[in-house]
């Protein structure tokens, strides 16, 4: 019988939907972290954006790794300060230059700072308004925020916002929410922490409303957890869903990369780099 790494290697189709490995913590060893993802199954990697300090790298690397790895644009709320306006006019501009797979990430942030928490709701409302002129999905931080994610995402639903509560970590009732707004929930590492309560939660949720990530450089799954994250860790993530929903990796993988490729469908069809390498 296949090993479980073994039969991921052989899938060759997973999708990491969230992942920085733009960012300087993979700097000394980029290629051959790309290199390990691919061994172990990830077929596509899309990159939220941070802030001006980071999209030029960000852009450079999808550059380099066409097919591969897939930007977005937006600001994060962590980077949300006095000079936010700067920032969302960069970001703006990016958009209208060329297409993007989705706006993210954007959302709220009330774990490590409050001070500019009226400039965070304005950012985010304003980052939403974009998605829905651009009509691409949007991807939410929601770190001890959920709640107010939730009711700002319904204040512009109207049937046409889409996207993903990345890093999900809430409660049932919580997810049960962003599911009936249309959302999908990115699950990563944290549902493999021994006391998050995420495989509680999980159980009662169907895999139609799941995506995969990572958040690399950030949030390891066990056994890797406090060291720096990377795409190839993804099966870690997968095997605990195995675990929790009594399934195959065959079927995590269908039902997974389906719902990625149908959030992702426009901007799957309009962006050349999106397409897949031979």
């Amino acid at each position: 019988m296949l090993s479980f790494v073994t039969q991921i290697a052989l899938i060759m189709n997973l999708i990491d939907t969230h992942s920085h490995i733009y960012l300087p913590e993979f700097e000394t060893d980029r290629e051959e972290m790309l290199q390990r993802a691919e061994k172990e199954g990830i077929r596509k990697i899309l990159m939220p954006a941070i802030d001006t300090e980071t999209h030029e790298n960000m852009l450079k690397l999808e550059q380099e790794y066409p097919g591969v790895c897939f930007a977005m644009m937006g600001v994060h709320p962590c980077s949300v300060k006095s000079n936010y306006r700067e920032e969302l006019k960069a970001a703006l501009a990016y958009l209208e230059n060329r297409p993007f797979i989705a706006i993210g990430e954007i959302g709220l942030d009330f774990y490590w700072d409050k001070t500019f928490t009226a400039e965070q709701y304005l950012a985010f409302h304003e980052q939403i308004e974009w998605a829905l002129e651009f009509d691409i999905p949007i991807v939410i931080h929601s770190r001890e925020s959920v709640d107010e994610c939730i009711r700002v995402v319904s204040e512009h639903q109207k049937g046409k916002l889409k996207g993903v509560f990345h890093c999900f970590s809430g409660n049932h009732g919580q997810a049960q929410q962003i599911i009936d707004l249309g959302f999908y929930l990115g699950i990563g590492g944290v549902v493999t922490f021994k006391n998050s309560g995420l495989d509680k939660v999980m159980e009662k949720v169907s895999l139609e409303y799941v995506v995969l990530e990572t958040d690399a450089p950030y949030l390891s799954p066990v056994p890797f957890r406090g060291k720096r994250n990377e795409p190839a860790y993804l099966k870690y993530v997968v095997e605990k869903l195995c675990v929790i929903k009594k399934t195959t990796i065959t079927e995590i993988n269908a039902v997974t990369t389906s719902n990625v490729q149908k959030l992702f469908a426009k901007a799957f069809s309009e962006n050349h780099l999106l397409k897949t390498p031979d």
